[in-house]
């Protein structure tokens, strides 16, 4: 393993093979609305 990458590899690298895709942001946290909602159905 040499101590520095081989960066002809890299300039060789063909980047229109690589696929164009849409980011999607996640929100795995609900809203303070949500947990509002879901703490007067628990009492209820």
């Amino acid at each position: 393993m040499p101590d520095k990458p081989d960066m002809a590899e890299i300039e060789k690298f063909d980047k229109s093979k690589l696929k164009k895709t849409e980011t999607q942001e996640k929100n795995p946290l609900p809203s303070k609305e949500t947990i509002e909602q879901e703490k007067q159905a628990g009492e209820s």
